[in-house]
């Protein structure tokens, strides 16, 4: 199996900034999409931004212009640097990767423990 163990997290003020990293590990023969989620205290999870093994991205409008996705296909690892971060940024970030254990498998689909993110006013 596969697991993605994230880091990074903690508190900062607002306008500070933080970097999150997820490395996956396990029996991996590729990696198509990773992403970041985050869920706040009594919201939905929501997708934060996402990255293509090619290199493509995509965010949530809320973070565009402030994060920026980028991943290491080497190591398998996928990063997230979260600037001019807001206390509406609070919430617990997820790592999230599509694994594909073999060439003629199907992906599947793996979680991170999560890591917490705390931004004060």
């Amino acid at each position: 199996q596969v697991q993605l163990v994230e880091s990074g997290g903690g508190m900062v003020q607002a306008g500070g900034s933080l970097r999150l990293s997820c490395a996956a590990s396990g029996t991996i023969f590729s990696i198509n999409a990773m992403g970041w989620y985050r869920q706040a205290p009594g919201k939905q999870r929501e997708l934060v931004a996402t990255i293509t093994s090619g290199g493509s991205t995509n965010y949530v409008e809320s973070v565009k212009g402030r994060f920026t996705i980028s991943r290491d296909n080497a190591k398998n690892t996928v990063y997230l640097q979260m600037n001019r971060l807001k206390p509406e940024d609070t919430a617990i970030y997820y790592c999230n990767a599509d694994v594909y254990h073999s060439w003629w498998s199907r992906p599947n689909d793996y979680w991170g423990q999560g890591t917490q993110v705390t931004v004060s006013s």
